[in-house]
């Protein structure tokens, strides 16, 4: 017989649904510590990395809009004529600079503990209608293809470095990919939320005679 999984306690205890994850893509202290291994390999490259996710946020119209209004904390904001600073750039600045924190704290965190845990947690719920003031609601569509590409770009320094031995890169591939989708599924767990308060679907039900786990 199976282990059992209570389905409330998913939904309702962090450590739990991560505990669940976790055991269910075989993430352990060794993909953490390769995390760890990594940081001194990818961290001084962040910048970079963050420059090209803005460039290919700003490269459309719909992701660029969510940077064009004043966002919590910036209401006050004056523009200086003498430095150039506007209220876009200095959000943009700080967005950026916190995408590199976060980054930076996922390879280098040695304790998943609770408080790490809320953390990622956090970083999901603020992106939805549910963050409170702080909410930028910004719809799950463009979360995951920044998840995504900044996957490709943690793929691409891994697979090109010379400083991970040959016979551990698919570990590190291995790591960053589990980390990825449990960040994945800590966005969902709160947009799952959004997305049956709003009821916005325009597709059609579909009636199917077996699913995946049938």
């Amino acid at each position: 017989m199976g282990e059992h999984i209570d389905r409330h306690r998913l939904t309702t205890n962090l450590r739990y649904r991560f505990d669940y994850i976790t055991k269910c893509i075989d993430f352990t202290s060794d993909d953490i510590n390769m995390l760890n291994i990594l940081a001194p390999i990818i961290i001084p490259l962040l910048p970079s990395i963050v420059e090209k996710a803005y460039k290919k946020l700003y490269s459309y119209d719909i992701t660029r809009n969510y940077f064009l209004s004043p966002h919590d904390g910036f209401e006050q904001f004056c523009p200086n004529k003498e430095t150039g600073s506007t209220l876009i750039s200095v959000q943009v600045n700080y967005r950026k600079d916190m995408l590199s924190v976060y980054l930076g704290r996922i390879l280098t965190e040695r304790d998943w503990n609770d408080t790490f845990l809320q953390y990622l947690s956090r970083v999901g719920e603020i992106h939805t209608t549910n963050g409170g003031v702080a909410s930028i609601n910004v719809d799950y569509l463009h979360i995951n293809t920044l998840l995504s590409f900044l996957e490709t770009n943690f793929i691409g320094i891994i697979w090109n470095t010379d400083k991970v031995d040959e016979t551990k890169k698919l570990d590190a591939l291995s790591a960053i990919n589990k980390f990825f989708w449990i960040q994945n599924d800590f966005f969902t767990m709160h947009y799952g939320i959004s997305v049956k308060e709003k009821n916005i679907s325009s597709v059609p039900i579909t009636s199917l005679s077996k699913c995946w786990f049938h």
